[in-house]
Order: structure tokens, then C-alpha cells, then sequence
């Protein structure tokens, strides 16, 4: 995502907190980036998570007085930047900051795992989630990726949000033969991913299962699989990612997500997706045509969903159709036109 908004703003310099080169120096020239304080702490692109009380003061001494439009993606912090009164901030925002709809699930899991004292990091969250609320109100108009982020963002913030839906990187993929023996998982291994009911579901449901990814949660993710015919293939390159998905039976998606890219991601390798049915999955998968959606958060309902489940149903080419309609070259004359409509007064920021 954050390549392809820079590519559409091929001579602007992109700000971050961290950067590193090693893993995304391919998707932006290095040249063009500036990074905040936080780049010279030692271990900052391995420990980032543990650096969230500083990235409110990161992003806010950004210096872009001279920048007349500034065009941001996020999920948390780059909202929160300081601009001129009569430049334009359009912000293209992912999800509401998760610490702040969703602390249970995102910061109590994590907090349990590490040992943190949840006494101790309640008061902590709670700033940030005062600050979020004071960032939100600051871009001149958000961009949704999707109609379910827009009515978080309604619904938390009070503003409204323009979507456009997210870009697959289509070409990463092809069209697999699905000839695999296993259903797949590609996921951050994070607790409100809920990657442990679909090691349970396909227990349930006699089904291998392979999973792609790595997280804080492996190793009770691990033990949770024990006995289970579940494998660990870690971060994969994209040609290893491609191969995978593209001979899997179907690809898993367990949690109520933002958006529901990984469904597309399968579609574009000619695979059907199988998804938790709320959140963004219900505007990614075309049930009956893409994928389908089990119906309750447990392993007794994905084991049901993976039982019933014919991917000969399924036809790749179809699939692979159905993702190209979010290929990078729909998004980008479709983004651009509408930053250019909000900066030019000619589109409401809140409309």
C-alpha cells in the first residue's frame, strides 16, 4: 500500500518513523525518505511495537511547513502530523488505532503473553487514546479502504470518510492448480488474528494446515498445535508466498478483518478464500463465487465451513478475474483524482 500511494507521487519525499532498508528498501528509493528520532534507537525495527508511547511526538515534529498537500496512509500515528492551516492533509487510514476500539483483543493478549502488568499499561494506552482522538480531527478529509473501516472511522471518530478500496498486488501471483493437500494461513501471528482457531478448526475438520508469518504469539501458537497437523513455514519471499498459495486447497482467514486483502491475494492465484464473515471479508469475498464466510468466531464453525467445502466450485480463472478489478492500476487514477478533487475544493472533505 505505502508504495503504491508514493508511486502516484513519484517526486514527494516520504516520512516515516522507521525504515528499514533491508525489507522495504525495494518498495521506495531510499533517497527519498526521512525518518523520525526514533530511527537511531538501537533495535527499533526489531522492538517497534514496544515503541508506541513515542510515535504521537515522532510524527507531530515532522516539519512539512513547506508542503502544501500532504497525502498520508496509516493505521495509527501518521493522522496526527502538523501542517500549515491552509495546506490540505488527506488521509488514506487503514483501520481506527486498534489500542483504542479494540484493547482487549490487540493490547490485553499481547500485554498477557510478555508478562506486562496490565495496571501499569492501562493508564499508558489510555494517553494514547486521548491523543488519537485529537490526531483524528486533524487531516482536511480520510479515505477509507473500505466501507467498513468508513463506518468505524464514523463511529469513533465522527468524521466521514471517502473509500477506495485497497490495491492487490496482483502481479505477485498466478494462477495456481490448488493441488495441495492443506488449507493455508497467511497471517501476522498476533493475538487478535486468531490464527488458534483455525489450528483448531482444522483439527476439527481432519484438514493440514499450513501457516505463513510471523509474530509475538508463535510460541503459544506452537503449543496450541501440538498434536495437530499444522507446519510453521514462517516469512516466505514472494515467490515462495506465490507457490504456497497457489497450490493450497483454500486459504483461511480466521479473525474479522479491516479490508480482507488476503482473500484477494488467493483470488489472484486462483484460489478460493474462506473468511470469518464480518469486517472487510464481506466486501472482498463474493460468497459462492470467490470464497464463503463461516459464521461464528469458533473452530466449530470454520470446521463446519471447511467440511462442506468443494474447491471445484471454484473456477481459477473467475478468481483471478474477480482481483484484478483491485489491481494497483484501478487504485492509483482513482486515489488521484479524488486527492485532487478534496485539495481542490471541488469535493467536501466531509461528504
Amino acid at each position: 500500500m505505502f508504495r503504491h500511494v508514493a508511486d502516484i507521487y513519484p517526486g514527494a519525499p516520504v516520512y516515516t518513523s522507521l525504515f528499514d532498508r533491508r525489507a522495504t528498501g525495494d518498495l521506495v528509493d531510499p533517497a527519498r525518505v526521512h525518518t523520525s528520532a526514533l530511527q537511531a534507537i538501537p533495535g527499533s525495527a526489531r522492538y517497534f511495537r514496544l515503541l508506541a508511547p513515542l510515535y504521537p511526538a515522532a510524527f507531530e515534529h515532522f516539519d512539512l511547513e513547506r508542503y502544501d498537500l500532504i497525502v498520508s496512509t496509516t493505521t495509527a500515528w501518521a493522522k496526527g502530523v502538523r501542517f500549515r492551516p491552509d495546506a490540505v492533509h488527506v488521509c488514506y487510514i487503514h483501520t481506527v488505532s486498534r489500542f483504542a476500539f479494540a484493547y482487549e483483543q490487540y493490547v490485553g493478549g499481547l500485554t498477557a503473553r510478555h508478562g506486562a502488568r496490565a495496571a501499569l499499561v492501562r493508564p499508558l494506552v489510555n494517553r494514547l487514546i486521548a491523543w488519537d482522538l485529537r490526531a483524528a480531527a486533524r487531516p482536511t478529509a480520510f479515505i477509507a479502504n473500505s466501507r467498513n473501516v468508513a463506518d468505524r472511522v464514523r463511529r469513533y471518530y465522527g468524521r466521514s470518510a471517502f473509500v477506495v478500496p485497497c490495491p492487490v498486488d496482483v502481479d505477485r501471483f498466478e494462477v495456481g492448480d490448488g493441488a495441495g493437500d492443506y488449507a493455508l494461513v497467511v497471517s501476522r501471528l498476533l493475538p487478535y488474528k486468531r490464527v488458534d482457531l483455525a489450528i483448531e478448526a482444522c483439527r476439527l475438520a481432519g484438514m493440514r494446515l499450513l501457516i505463513v508469518g510471523t509474530g509475538p504469539a508463535l510460541r503459544e501458537l506452537k503449543a496450541a498445535a501440538t498434536g495437530t497437523r499444522t507446519e510453521f513455514l514462517g516469512a516466505l519471499s514472494d515467490g515462495e508466498l506465490a507457490q504456497v498459495m497457489g497450490s493450497a486447497r483454500v486459504v483461511i482467514v480466521p479473525a474479522e478483518e479491516d479490508y480482507g486483502l488476503v482473500p484477494l491475494e488467493a483470488n489472484a492465484a486462483g484460489r478460493p478464500a474462506i473468511a470469518y464473515g464480518r469486517g472487510g471479508a464481506l466486501e472482498t469475498i463474493v460468497a459462492g463465487v470467490t470464497g464463503e464466510h463461516f459464521a461464528e468466531p469458533t473452530p466449530e464453525s470454520l470446521a463446519a465451513a471447511l467440511r462442506a467445502f468443494d474447491p471445484a466450485r471454484y473456477e481459477p480463472a473467475a478468481l483471478r478475474a474477480h482481483a484484478l478489478t483491485f489491481a494497483p492500476d484501478r487504485f492509483k487514477p482513482r486515489f488521484r483524482a479524488l486527492v485532487d478533487e478534496i485539495a481542490s475544493g471541488k469535493r467536501p472533505p466531509e461528504s
